[in-house]
């Protein structure tokens, strides 16, 4: 085992001796590399954003945008990162620096004012200008998508990034104007070879330890003998219990690249989807193949965000207002837990036991998320938040039903932000099932839907609030199903 190192901008550098709790963001920082910010230290503004070398999804390696206040330093072992002062290119001896093209059109269309937020802004950017399937519009003169440009960039490739002092349409125009990456790109190049691989990790410093095992088993193994660690994979989570709450962890176990925890399966009855694949991953994989999960992703969190974030960790925080469970719960999905025993398979709709609490037991992991096939056709996610992207919801439902002959023969309900967990909407579900699919029906089921759970107040809305929500959503599932305008 070598000791542990990062490569940034071409450069190896030593972890040591920074703590094993120690972000990326304050490693780049001591380093020198200060155009890497912290602005919220949850993940939320993208000042702090880096691209790393991950594995890709249409070529060897994709350079992805990450938050760097989140991940521990650590979980970069033997990885390959790049920040803003390392896209441009330098010149021979004495020549000032070219400029990365998207920094050069951030500069020419007035992206950028104060300049704390721009290097994030131009590392989420990169991440965009390198996507390897983004294509340029056939007609860009004829091109009308607000959130896509001509050239091909999604815009919400920047959702995860704030800026308070220049405004966001010159941003947006360095965006849509950046062009193709040339041959001769070193970065475009790298694409075509393999991103580094994972690397055993076992780094301890003032007796914290951060590991990395290989295998799915070492690990099982590893959290039999430690059933106190910290199980982490994006660290979107831990990393605001870090930054925010001062936590420390004696012990803290990574697993977001184990292999076997990164399979996509296709099977005749089901899919089956490894636990610490990112919802990047997942999502781009996938190509729509799940609608309701295709209606998630661009409705959690920002693409910083989904960049690290997995189910397994979505899941694994218990938390009843994560986006991803009520989906999960309509789609009728199980969690499949491994320890060093062996492995089981738990409905979600059994999985939440109370309050971040779950039938997983210590030592054990959630290895996989498996989906039932055939899918239900009709199917909708409603999430309802203060803001229209990359915020926390205030009540989340996802419906997947079965309407057969103008009656509905299956139902499916999943609610978040209405009960101390995520929950099946059961009596809706029956109220639903073998009725006509009409306005009456819907009305009733509406009624009763927003009796279901136990909503409270709090800052993000009212419990009253939450329950007509509950009663609105299924309404506006029927209209968009039927073309009909509800009374």
């Amino acid at each position: 085992m070598t000791a542990a190192h990062i490569t940034v901008n071409g450069d190896e550098a030593p972890i040591s001796p920074a703590a094993p709790h120690t972000t990326v963001l304050d490693f780049l920082r001591e380093r020198g590399l200060t155009g890497t910010k912290e602005g919220c230290a949850e993940g939320e503004c993208g000042a702090c954003a880096v691209l790393v070398a991950r594995p890709g999804t249409h070529e060897p390696t994709d350079w992805v945008a990450v938050n760097a206040c989140l991940l521990p330093v650590a979980a970069l072992d033997g990885q390959e990162v790049v920040t803003s002062e390392g896209l441009a290119t330098t010149g021979e001896a004495g020549a000032p620096a070219t400029l990365h093209p998207v920094q050069e059109e951030m500069a020419v269309r007035g992206g950028s004012q104060c300049g704390y937020c721009t290097p994030g802004f131009v590392c989420s950017m990169a991440a965009e200008y390198y996507r390897p399937d983004r294509r340029a519009s056939a007609d860009p003169a004829a091109h009308t998508d607000p959130e896509h440009g001509p050239n091909g960039f999604d815009l919400h490739a920047l959702s995860g990034n704030l800026c308070r002092c220049t405004g966001y349409r010159p941003i947006r125009d360095a965006a849509f104007a950046v062009g193709t990456p040339p041959e001769e790109d070193p970065l475009a190049r790298r694409r075509a070879q393999s991103p580094p691989e994972p690397v055993a990790t076992e780094y301890t410093r003032d007796d914290r330890t951060f590991l990395r095992r290989s295998t799915l088993d070492e690990t099982l193994r590893l959290l039999r003998e430690r059933p106190d660690a910290v199980v982490i994979a994006g660290s979107t989570d831990w990393g605001v219990e870090v930054n925010i709450l001062s936590r420390r962890a004696d012990c803290v176990v990574a697993v977001d690249r184990l292999p076997e925890l990164r399979e996509l399966r296709f099977a005749s009855d089901h899919i089956e989807i490894g636990a610490a694949l990112t919802l990047t991953e997942i999502e781009r994989r996938l190509d729509g193949a799940v609608p309701l999960l295709a209606e998630l992703f661009p409705q959690f969190a920002s693409r910083l965000i989904r960049n690290g974030a997995t189910l397994g960790g979505n899941l694994g925080t218990g938390s009843p207002i994560g986006d991803s469970p009520p989906v999960l719960l309509a789609l009728d999905a199980s969690v499949v837990l491994a320890d060093a025993d062996g492995e089981r398979q738990v409905p979600l709709a059994e999985y939440f036991t109370g309050y971040r609490q779950s039938v997983r037991r210590p030592g054990e992991l959630i290895r996989a998320v498996r989906v039932p096939l055939p899918l239900s056709p009709v199917t909708s996610f409603h999430k309802i938040a203060k803001r229209r992207f990359d915020d926390i919801s205030s009540v989340a439902v996802a419906f997947a039903l079965d309407i057969e002959d103008g009656t509905v023969r299956k139902a499916r309900i999943g609610l978040g932000g209405v009960a101390a967990t995520p929950i099946r909407a059961l009596a809706t579900e029956a109220a639903l099932e073998g009725e006509p699919w009409t306005e009456e029906t819907v009305e009733a089921a509406a009624r009763v839907l927003r009796t279901q759970g136990t909503p409270m107040d709090d800052h993000r809305a009212s419990a009253a609030y939450r329950a007509e929500m509950l009663g609105q959503s299924l309404r506006k599932l029927y209209v968009r199903t039927t073309g009909a305008v509800s009374s």
